[in-house]
């Protein structure tokens, strides 16, 4: 699906104007396809805190190169157990990483509906990981910007479903770049790396503004 044409925003993100102090540059604005878009473009990303709508840019960014993802022999052997499928139930993806009973769960009502919108224009993608029945046990979405993956969050329900989503993901990306936002232990031992702000503000335009990768169909397994 070829994402379709934005209006410009009327909202600015100037990383010129952030602090290097705070990973929180910027509050308010609004969740328009537009708005989230020239953020992401930009090196920033919605997030609320305390039910004020913050914009972040980490000081130090997470950022995986598609090529760089380390694969066990074990995960290769799990994936073995599962189906992937792309596109075919953002709700459901969204709706699990929403799941309030999940540590540090963020994502509200707006960022449910922007998102939703988000991906009805083709703009943003789910990666759902299905056991052997046919049910949704694990996957991510994000957002896909020229050859600039975003990535929101991600969940699992069975061992290593999480895990073999990104790996999939990552084949789709080849080229570009997925960021994470922030790296953990966990995204390290995948193959994640950690750059400061201003190396990630350096790399984007290349990638923004480039074409993005053909997203393979919503019934591919």
């Amino acid at each position: 699906m070829v994402p379709e044409p934005i209006e410009p925003s009327p909202w600015r993100f100037d990383p010129a104007q952030w602090s290097m102090r705070s990973d929180c540059v910027a509050v308010g604005a609004d969740l328009e396809p537009s708005t989230v878009i020239e953020a992401y473009r930009h090196g920033a990303f919605p997030m609320p805190q305390d039910g004020v709508l913050c914009w972040w840019s980490p000081t130090l960014r997470g950022v995986l190169r598609p090529e760089d993802l380390r694969v066990s022999r074990s995960l290769r052997k799990s994936a073995q157990h599962y189906a992937v499928t792309f596109d075919t139930d953002f709700a459901g993806v969204i709706d699990a990483c929403a799941d309030p009973a999940r540590p540090g769960a963020w994502i509200d009502d707006d960022i449910r509906t922007a998102y939703l919108r988000l991906h009805e224009l083709g703009w943003a993608h789910s990666v759902e990981t299905r056991d052997a029945e046919g049910a949704l046990v694990g996957g991510l979405y994000g957002l896909q910007v020229g050859r600039l993956f975003a990535g929101e969050s991600m969940f699992h329900r069975a061992r290593d479903a999480s895990k073999v989503a990104l790996m999939e993901l990552a084949a789709v990306q080849a080229g570009g770049l997925i960021d994470v936002q922030w790296s953990t232990n966990h995204l390290a031992s995948l193959g994640v790396i950690v750059i400061d702000r201003w190396d990630y503000l350096r790399r984007l335009p290349a990638l923004v503004h480039e074409p993005p990768p053909e997203w393979p169909s919503p019934t591919a397994s």
